[in-house]
């Protein structure tokens, strides 16, 4: 053992400087128990294993050995001469609880992608119980999240340099065994798991603290270490398709090993799902429009994830991977640097496909290795002519950043619809980052787009001044900015407007997330229902009005609670109006987990943008989680969106209805699958089949919807297997009808019309939709602008004067 006289000396010069000379050793403390300095020892060793950083085996066996021994100054002494070789620093807390630092022997090596834990030896003079915390400039945020802004705040700029300079990331473990604070013995030990991005040296100030105003004075709680960081191993991914072509797909890289998360009690579903909810949970924040979350802190709870979610930065000199997300994409040819290990590796691509699980061992040598990936399909719906589309997604705002740019590119957004074998993705330019963001918008489709996956830019009007009467998805715009308007303010304050506008220029255009602000006032289960939502949301609220002047082609269904979005669907349907739905996530605000959760399969004979909108307009389509399909609906012959989708009738009878129909379940219900089909249906996912599960069975009910109501029910194997399921039902008067799998898919309606009567299915459903209008002006009137306020109470009071006179033609229900 070293003398501590020359310690007594030496501490003093170190603590005088801001050079930080790497010591040979650490003194030894002797007024410490032995027993619990012991017992810390042994779950030290114990956590050590968990982390993915054991002792030596040796130094191991040594701290077990010393448990026999009887409590003395010789174990003591023994204990920290095995553990302070492992220390980076030695952290001395005074009776004061001022805290200073000292670098402590332990080399500083790190590897490029990868954790490395190191040892803080803690002198607890002050006996304190605090948690100790640990920061540095070098483990600052990479980007800083959207707040929202039209334009990027100034002050919130990140600049390359400061970009170069942040390139680690750093925890204390603190899950079982060890504890989360401090114990207050004179001597424990702390397991700090560092990560580095980079490769080669790299120095960074590391300090510590138990509480704002315990930093001693003159930097003395912080230590400036060089770090030499070894590059990782270059993976080259080979991805092949369910047919041996090379493609791009999804790939969640995990090593097993427990690290920190927020909670590990609220912990318990460690998949894709889960860390997106446990998120979303996490985050979300009131935005004041009514229903609509926000998200706004960087993910925590993923360090068992490559490349560590926080230190990813979409950049033109790498890789676009997205901070909130657990997975990457990667296509075929394409690489990821990871350390030495195994790995499992969670791989898929977008819900036609069967995920599936691969656990690669990445060997020291050479520097470069190859892992090949084989994806399977349980259906191909573009070999049956159908194509998938989310219509909005954003690059831009919530959980996006705002600085080192404004919002993210074409190209990254691009390799998010490739990774989740989406056809179409519509990215809608929006409030935040809107001037920079719209420099994208093209008119037409973006270059990068391929006979296989197309990319457009459109417009969501979301936080504009009419955003409180509900957001409008505008697709197919010639010109995205209003007529007379420079900036976002001077648009309408209402949506009515807005919508002819984009009509008027050939747009297909519909509300987004529908059912925000729909939410019954009363608990219900029932769809439809006749209690009354509170129209203070953002959704499809002030639908209810603009669908009587013909201005509305879609809402958006997939995102929101279904049975808000379905039931003023179903009101609106049964007096008559032919307003269809389309399938969208909201990327990344309502869904950050990935593209494509909710989305529309839209039947074309070839890819084509304009065939998609107009499919939308003419309900050629049906709206999925991705886990049901229909190839064909059919009542009497008449397929639907062919010939407006209309079954002409002399008289009242009977009609056939067929389809094809296929769904995918595992065969059994795993604990994740089980959380989610217990959740109501107003927590998400929203659409979800795992909720349509029947029992423990992999049958799902598929119903045969009238005028909103379901009148008859079929069961079907999921197991990927496509099945004629036919019904027939007596049709008495002009009606609507669908095919619904709750809440997994929702067909669009096909029109039964008898002696070309129009429908009017519901006396009940006219005159709820008579009373929303009145509850919708209520609640929207006072945020309209009083140069637009003559107007708007014009066209309400003619949604009003039009729903009492379909009231009048209506059946009683």
């Amino acid at each position: 053992m070293r003398s501590n006289n020359r310690w007594a000396l030496l501490i003093p010069v170190l603590m005088m400087s801001n050079l930080q000379v790497m010591a040979d050793s650490l003194p030894v403390i002797y007024d410490v128990e032995a027993q619990p300095l012991m017992a810390q020892a042994a779950r030290l060793v114990e956590a050590l294993e968990f982390s993915g950083s054991g002792l030596s085996s040796e130094d191991a066996r040594q701290i077990q050995a010393l448990k026999d021994e009887a409590p003395s100054a010789k174990v003591i002494q023994k204990i920290q001469e095995i553990l302070d070789p492992y220390c980076l620093g030695m952290v001395q807390i005074n009776p004061e609880a001022r805290v200073k630092v000292i670098r402590g022997p332990a080399e500083a090596e790190l590897i490029q992608n990868g954790w490395k834990s190191y040892l803080i030896k803690v002198h607890n003079e002050a006996d304190i119980t605090a948690e100790l915390q640990v920061e540095s400039p070098n483990a600052q945020p990479l980007f800083h999240i959207s707040s929202d802004a039209e334009v990027a705040k100034k002050e919130n700029y990140i600049s390359p340099g400061k970009i170069a300079n942040r390139f680690l990331e750093m925890h204390f473990y603190r899950r079982r065994p060890l504890l989360k604070n401090l114990s207050g013995i004179k001597v424990e030990y702390a397991i700090l798991q560092i990560y580095t991005k980079d490769v080669g040296k790299r120095e960074a100030r590391i300090g510590f603290h138990v509480g704002q105003g315990s930093q001693d004075i003159g930097f003395r709680n912080a230590v400036d270490v060089l770090f030499s960081c070894r590059p990782s191993i270059k993976v080259v991914f080979r991805v092949q398709d369910h047919d041996g072509s090379p493609t791009m797909a999804s790939f969640v890289i995990k090593d097993n090993i427990e690290r920190i998360v927020d909670d590990p009690e609220k912990d318990p579903f460690p998949k894709d799902y889960r860390l997106a909810l446990a998120r979303r949970q996490n985050w979300e924040e009131s935005d004041g429009e009514g229903d609509q979350v926000k998200q706004r802190k960087p993910p925590k709870g993923l360090t068992g994830i490559y490349p560590l979610p926080s230190r990813r930065l979409a950049r033109d000199d790498d890789y676009p991977d997205f901070f909130f997300h657990p997975q990457i994409y990667r296509a075929d040819g394409e690489w990821v640097y990871l350390p030495p290990g195994t790995y499992e590796v969670n791989f898929s691509r977008g819900p036609e496909y069967i995920p599936q699980t691969k656990f690669a061992t990445i060997a020291p040598e050479p520097a470069s290795q190859e892992v090949t990936f084989q994806l399977k399909r349980w259906i191909h719906m573009t070999k049956n002519g159908w194509y998938s589309a989310d219509h909005h997604v954003h690059a831009a705002g919530c959980s996006h950043y705002e600085t080192p740019t404004e919002g993210v590119t074409p190209q990254n957004m691009f390799r998010q619809a490739l990774g989740e074998d989406l056809n179409i993705a519509c990215v809608l330019t929006w409030g935040p980052c809107w001037y920079y963001q719209k420099q994208f918008f093209e008119a037409k489709n973006h270059r990068l787009s391929t006979d296989k996956t197309l990319l457009r830019y459109d417009v969501e009007v979301s936080g504009f001044p009419s955003s409180h009467a509900g957001h409008l998805c505008l697709l197919r715009l010639k010109e995205d900015d209003y007529p007379g308007t420079e900036k976002i303010e001077e648009w309408p304050s209402w949506t009515l407007p807005v919508l002819k506008w984009a009509k008027s220029q050939k747009g297909v255009v519909g509300y987004s997330h529908s059912g925000w602000g729909l939410e019954p006032m009363e608990p219900t289960q029932e769809v439809p229902n006749y209690v009354m939502p509170k129209f203070d949301g953002i959704g499809a609220n002030e639908y209810i009005v603009t669908v009587v002047h013909d201005a509305v082609d879609f809402i958006s269904a997939g995102d929101t609670p279904i049975l808000w979005e379905l039931n003023i669907w179903y009101h609106t349907l049964n007096c008559g109006f032919r307003t269809r739905i389309s399938g969208e996530t909201d990327f990344p605000c309502i869904y950050d987990d990935r593209v494509g959760m909710g989305r529309g399969y839209f039947k074309m004979d070839k890819l084509d943008f304009n065939s998609f909108a107009e499919s939308i307009r003419e309900g050629k389509s049906y709206v999925t989680d991705g886990k049901a399909h229909i190839i064909d609906f059919r009542v009497n012959g008449q397929e639907l969106g062919e010939n407006a989708s209309e079954v002409n009738l002399e008289r009242p009878q009977k009609v056939s209805i067929d389809a094809q129909i296929a769904a995918y379940l595992s065969e059994e219900q795993d604990s994740i699958m089980a959380f989610i089909a217990s959740r109501r249906f107003d927590e998400p996912p929203y659409w979800h089949i795992e909720r349509a599960r029947i029992g423990n069975s992999r049958k799902v009910p598929v119903e045969l919807i009238v005028n909103g109501k379901s009148v008859a029910e079929k069961e079907i194997i999921a197991d990927g297997q496509i099945r004629t399921i036919e019904f027939e039902y007596p049709i008495e008067h002009s009606s609507w009808v669908a095919l619904r799998i709750l809440p997994s898919l929702h067909t669009n309606p096909i029109f039964v019309l008898v002696d070309d009567q129009p429908i009017r299915a519901s006396k009940k459903s006219a005159e709820w939709c008579r009373a929303a209008v009145d509850k919708c002006w209520e609640m929207k009137h006072e945020k309209i602008r009083e140069e637009d306020l003559i107007a708007a109470n014009a066209a309400y009071d003619h949604a009003r004067k039009f729903y009492e006179k379909i009231i009048q033609e209506s059946y009683k229900d």
